[in-house]
């Protein structure tokens, strides 16, 4: 597999989701880099990434294990973020885009345009979406003047699949994760176009609805799990 660490982030999401690595498993660096066929240092950096996304937790001074949750949990953290997204958008709509977060907006837009353009995924450019999703939803959560949503954001982030950059996706399905992904570019687009417009209401409901597409969605294109995406 592709040694970008954004990769392997996603694939031990994706391992995690499907109990290959179930609750208690303690997980340690090199049998899981000799498993993934890559070297220690992207392991060690996704490791610390999903400590901070809460699927992960320290035990001891070096080791880590997997974090027990339910489906339950997983949907609470999602209405939670993209209510919290919602209302983000929402004050931005109703104040007007500043000119630099609609660069800002439309840059991540037309980066990922491109990024799917030429119709199907590379294992490289799943850590590409991520950096392109994650500017996107930081743009709109960091753009209200107030600090107050993107720190229950923040704070909702440490619960698993909950934050907007919690990406699953299965490299063994690479044609349908890329399905998945077109349709969570449509609904950046859509969004975009109600900030645009001033549509605040829209767009609030859209960033509720977009919270979901990786929950829900990745049924409608025949992919197992119900774990986040976007």
């Amino acid at each position: 597999m592709s040694s970008d660490s954004g990769s392997v982030v996603a694939t031990l999401r994706r391992l995690i989701i499907d109990g290959h690595y179930p609750a208690g498993t303690r997980l340690a660096e090199i049998p899981v880099a000799e498993a993934l066929g890559v070297s220690r240092t992207p392991v060690r950096l996704a490791m610390r990434t999903l400590q901070q996304e809460g699927l992960l937790q320290a035990v001891g001074k070096r080791g880590v294990v997997v974090r027990q949750f339910s489906d339950a949990d997983v949907q609470c953290a999602i209405e939670v973020r993209g209510a919290l997204e919602g209302l983000a958008a929402r004050r931005l709509a109703e104040r007007g885009m500043p000119p630099a977060v609609q660069s800002a907006l439309r840059q991540c837009v037309d980066e990922g345009a491109a990024l799917l353009a030429k119709g199907h995924l590379a294992a490289g450019d799943i850590g590409a979406w991520s950096r392109i999703n994650n500017a996107f939803h930081d743009t709109i959560v960091t753009s209200t003047d107030s600090r107050v949503i993107a720190d229950a954001i923040a704070r909702n982030n440490h619960l698993p699949f909950a934050s907007a950059d919690s990406i699953v996706i299965d490299p063994q399905a690479l044609d349908r994760e890329y399905q998945k992904l077109r349709m969570a570019q449509l609904h950046h687009e859509l969004v975009f176009e109600a900030l645009s417009q001033r549509e605040s209401a829209r767009v609030e409901m859209l960033m509720r609805e977009h919270a979901y597409i990786g929950f829900r969605y990745g049924k409608l294109f025949g992919l197992n799990g119900s774990a986040p995406s976007t």
